[in-house]
């Protein structure tokens, strides 16, 4: 496997977001990452990727996660072509159900009760679109005639897709190219692997044993009592240590476990505050850039 190790950026706003941009670059990071984070101050996952990807050379620029449900699939593809143009190969999108925050999801409308089914749907005309000339789809949601998006990427993009609920890991199997997990421990990414493989098996598709990842967050100071609290509501059974390191030592171990268990792409987002950045990304060159294989 070869193991990459990106860093994310939740909610840098954009008055700073170039300057960073450009230390990635410089420092050689493997990739960028952004976050949906509608009502926050951090830049939009897909414009966020545009310019950072026409102001870099090499830095790789994916989206953990932005959502899909609510998006025009056809326009979403063209975005994606056009990108994938202007910097081959450093295209990385990957792709959830709904926005994390509850009160960002009228922005995304769905009908009642069918996001999964529109997910579903959206992402089977995506990569039809990304891979044909011309698309004819009649769905419940979607319906378009001898549709096309012009120029398309001479291999078609990698989609991933995030979640971890069992309805998520079969939709992964059946219809991605990848799984960017979070929140789960080694053990959990293990077991989700292994049903995402299931799932793919019986669809008659297979998953590149390079294509699981995870999102990391990683703390230098006692986490919060509100953090642990929402980490053990999510995952009562998980120590809060297997799930976010406290420091450097830690998150290589932890990293380790992972690896062990399959995963082979990370996502690094700091809990740090603004002034700690330089601080950070020092650390990150010394201490997780030599994981890479």
């Amino acid at each position: 496997m070869k193991i990459r190790i990106g860093v994310g950026f939740a909610s840098v706003p954009g008055g700073v977001f170039a300057e960073r941009v450009d230390v990635l670059e410089k420092l050689g990071v493997d990739s960028l990452w952004l976050s949906e984070q509608l009502s926050t101050e951090a830049v939009d996952p897909l414009a966020g990727m545009a310019f950072a990807l026409g102001r870099t050379s090499t830095l790789k620029v994916g989206t953990s996660v932005a959502v899909l449900p609510g998006r025009n699939p056809v326009l979403l593809a063209k975005h994606l072509a056009t990108l994938a143009a202007v910097a081959p190969r450093r295209v990385l999108p990957v792709f959830g159900l709904a926005p994390a925050r509850s009160g960002d999801r009228g922005a995304f409308p769905v009908p009642a009760g069918k996001r999964g089914a529109v997910f579903d749907e959206a992402l089977l005309l995506l990569r039809r679109l990304l891979a044909e000339d011309s698309v004819t789809f009649h769905g419940e949601f979607f319906d378009v005639t001898d549709i096309g998006i012009g120029d398309r990427p001479a291999r078609p993009l990698d989609v991933w897709l995030g979640g971890a609920a069992p309805a998520a890991l079969r939709r992964i199997g059946r219809f991605g190219d990848g799984w960017l997990a979070s929140l789960v421990d080694p053990v959990q990414a293990a077991a989700g692997i292994t049903a995402i493989n299931e799932a793919a098996a019986s669809a008659g598709r297979q998953i590149d044993p390079d294509h699981f990842g995870l999102s990391l967050r990683i703390t230098f100071g006692e986490l919060p009592p509100a953090t642990v609290a929402a980490l053990r509501a999510r995952q009562p059974d998980t120590d809060p240590a297997d799930l976010v390191p406290l420091g450097w030592a830690a998150a290589r171990d932890l990293i380790a476990r992972y690896t062990a268990a399959g995963v082979s792409k990370f996502v690094v987002y700091p809990a740090i505050g603004e002034a700690e950045w330089p601080e950070f990304l020092d650390g990150f060159v010394r201490e997780l850039m030599p994981l890479q294989t």
